[in-house]
């Protein structure tokens, strides 16, 4: 069984094999070892501070293989994104250029360099190892963190957005970025995505284009990526609009690949998510596969388990092994969640 929970000081050495194992164009896990250790540090802080609003926490949390004590993916939440430094995203925007004396009237798509989403709540880190891609952990992974934002509302900013990653080849190179490489900067695709992850994002201010670009002089090879993910974040894509996150024209400005986002209050998680009393025994044989939390902060811990679900009672019975990994007593709350919800 997995079990995702807080990151302690002891997993950052599998903190620091993830960072090196997810690759160029994973911003928010670089391969800096101080930085990783600031980030372990950050979030143990984050979810013992007490607050009733969003502020400069980042919520870090990792997944164990119950069996091996393995940790072999990660899993987070920025409270509000922007706040100790800019958060640049590119808006897809539409100028008209047109003449009524010749007839003319001609659409152009724009890119506009913004900080529209400054204090906005991120779902950012989504890691996991292939061996445990498989079953329900990658949802499990990636869908703890609303119920955790159910739970702790307040912690948390009314729009929540994830920047999906944009294409790149197997050696890190962006399509979109070379074209902003060969015409702006002197800067590969993997340094300027390290730089940013490292913090180090100076450079966007200095040499970004300070105007809107028009799509219309990029190589056709970048305007085809505009908008489009990475293959292997596809899954990750369709996990979030069944969620009900969209697209709203904003793209990341190395890879381009699409930002979504939702109101916290209209996610599907978040909206259908509810609490109940627990039994502890065996499941029956038709009870159901859930997403099961603890409805704790500093203590949080979610798994998958079968539950069998008594509504008139508000009670959820859940075996032995699901209530060690939750952590939880006879008659201590839970709170539940779906695990798929059709598009």
């Amino acid at each position: 069984m997995l079990v995702i929970r807080p990151i302690k000081e002891t997993d950052y050495p599998a903190l620091l094999q993830m960072a090196v194992g997810s690759g160029i164009g994973f911003t928010s896990l670089p391969v800096d070892e101080p930085l990783l250790r600031e980030k372990l540090v950050h979030s143990i802080r984050s979810f013992a501070t007490d607050t009733d609003k969003p502020g400069d926490q980042h919520y870090l949390m990792v997944a164990e293989d119950t069996v091996t004590g393995e940790v072999v993916g990660t899993s987070a939440i920025d409270a509000a994104v922007g706040m100790s430094s800019p958060f640049y995203t590119y808006h897809l925007g539409k100028v008209v250029h047109a003449s009524r004396s010749l007839n003319v009237y001609n659409v152009v798509e724009t890119l506009t360099l913004t900080n529209d989403y400054t204090g906005v709540t991120e779902l950012c880190t989504l890691f996991l190892q292939e061996s445990h891609r498989q079953g329900q952990n990658g949802r499990l992974l990636s869908k703890c963190r609303f119920l955790l934002m159910a739970e702790h509302q307040e912690r948390f900013n009314e729009s929540v957005i994830a920047e999906m990653r944009g294409v790149s080849d197997e050696q890190g190179r962006s399509p979109f970025w070379q074209w902003l490489q060969d015409s702006f900067f002197s800067v590969d695709f993997p340094t300027a995505d390290y730089l940013t992850g490292v913090g180090k994002k100076e450079f966007i201010a200095e040499l970004m284009p300070k105007y809107p670009i028009y799509v219309n002089l990029l190589s056709k090879e970048a305007q085809a990526v505009i908008g489009e993910v990475h293959e292997k974040t596809r899954p990750a894509l369709r996990l979030l609009e069944a969620e009900g996150f969209c697209k709203h024209g904003y793209v990341d400005i190395f890879d381009a690949g699409p930002t979504v986002e939702c109101p916290l209050k209209l996610i599907e998680s978040v909206k259908h998510s509810f609490k109940l009393k627990i039994r502890i025994g065996q499941p029956s044989d038709v009870a159901e596969e859930m997403l099961l939390t603890n409805a704790r902060l500093e203590d949080f811990r979610a798994c998958v388990s079968a539950i069998d679900i008594n509504l008139q009672q508000q009670t959820a019975l859940i075996s032995q092994e699901a209530a060690n990994a939750l952590m939880v007593n006879e008659g201590a709350s839970i709170r539940v969640g779906a695990l798929r919800f059709e598009q």
